[in-house]
């Protein structure tokens, strides 16, 4: 198992590796095929791959087992031989990895990088520390969300962003025209072409170990490196995830590793408590309505420099006519549009995500309703094919995450 050599990517509890694709092919063992087994694979390909964007592990995925669908215009996989359950709670107790090259990668250089940046976001990207990462936000002049990213302030003379794969366009453009041109700043954007990987999970230190110099127990949650990771030099690891686990973006040909797709990374993501862009957030939802005041820096706050903040500030204070809100319920699942209902029956919100928790065998959601039934333990009920069921509001993360702080 060739491509058990390289990924290092940081999640949750976890790391985050990337690597030229070049040398991503040559380890993860991606084209290593003749050429006719590869053009018999590109002949099974359904018409939707064939439209579809592919990482370089793409040829993988397919020899693995991996039930290929179109995700933001990619052809990712959803889920391998294992059942989405399974792969889920092997995260939980061991480690897995997660293809996420189709995400946006950018290097942002020049001299007004952290203007630049700081014009689009609502982080402290200046009180950054040399290789240390905060998640963000773009925002709107009207105080909605444009996009969530993380941003690393490197030593290397570069800022690295990192966005989602479903906002790509709309991020591209937003940097290229949103600063650059509109303000003057000296800034050069570098779009990655890149592979990226996450290898999550609490036993990800121990796995990851095993093919650096670098002591991990030196790299705390949102801090980055250069290494050589399985014999593949210039590879930037980042200690960071999705699903709440510690976590690395890397391979291994070891027990404790096994692939995982989509699915189980959208129910891990859920039990921590944490955002999907397009379900949680979008352009009409604020970081005050979204619980996400703390990705905004103090000093952003006092000087109201970022975009939207002469709307988002006062809303701090004054709080909002809606709030983000988990939720937990038993009987069937509960999914997103699920309108979210007061003990009196009305209406008082929806449902954004939702799903049956695999580690606490009960249905997990979050959503939004209104301020008034926002306190935690507060009953409520949920609408589930037409038919009220009782639900509470439950603090996030539902599953306690497992960052790794030193």
């Amino acid at each position: 198992m060739m491509w058990a050599r390289l990924m290092v990517g940081v999640g949750g509890s976890g790391l985050g590796l990337r690597a030229s694709r070049d040398g991503l092919l040559r380890v993860a063992g991606v084209g290593c095929a003749g050429k006719q087994q590869q053009q018999q694979q590109q002949r099974q390909a359904s018409s939707a791959e064939a439209a579809s964007k592919k990482t370089p592990l793409f040829d993988f995925h397919r020899e693995q087992g991996g039930k290929m669908v179109d995700f933001a215009g990619w052809s990712m996989p959803v889920q391998y031989k294992d059942s989405h359950i399974v792969s889920h709670m092997h995260t939980r107790e061991h480690c897995s990895i997660f293809d996420v090259s189709h995400m946006l990668q950018t290097k942002v250089h020049g001299k007004d990088r952290v203007k630049f940046m700081e014009s689009l976001v609502v982080a402290d990207i200046e009180e950054l520390k040399d290789n240390q990462g905060t998640l963000t936000l773009f925002t709107t002049q009207k105080g909605g969300i444009i996009d969530d990213l993380i941003v690393t302030k490197t030593d290397q003379g570069y800022l690295y962003v990192v966005s989602n794969a479903g906002c790509s366009d709309k991020d591209t453009a937003h940097m290229k025209t949103g600063g650059v041109q509109r303000c003057g700043f000296d800034v050069d954007l570098e779009f990655l072409d890149e592979a990226l990987i996450a290898l999550q999970g609490p036993s990800m230190s121990r796995v990851l170990q095993e093919g650096l110099k670098e002591d991990l127990s030196k790299l705390t949650f949102m801090t980055s490196t250069l290494a050589t990771v399985f014999g593949i030099p210039g590879c930037r690891v980042t200690r960071c995830g999705y699903t709440g686990e510690d976590g690395v973006e890397k391979l291994l040909a070891n027990s404790e590793v096994k692939l995982a797709g989509l699915g189980a990374r959208d129910s891990l993501r859920l039990e921590a408590g944490l955002c999907l862009y397009g379900n949680d957030i979008d352009e009409t939802t604020t970081p005050v309505e979204a619980t996400l005041v703390w990705t905004i820096g103090k000093r952003r706050r006092q000087n109201r420099d970022f975009p939207g903040a002469d709307i988002i500030v006062p809303q701090i204070k004054a709080k909002t006519a809606r709030k983000r809100v988990g939720l937990v319920s038993t009987g069937p699942p509960v999914r997103q549009h699920t309108p979210i209902l007061g003990p009196d029956g009305k209406v008082i919100g929806e449902v954004t995500s939702g799903c049956p928790s695999p580690c606490l065998k009960k249905n997990i959601a979050m959503g939004y309703v209104d301020a008034a039934f926002a306190k935690n333990g507060t009953a409520i009920q949920v609408e589930v094919r037409k038919k009220a069921v009782p639900a509470t509001v439950s603090k996030m993360p539902f599953v306690p995450t497992n960052y790794y702080s030193g």
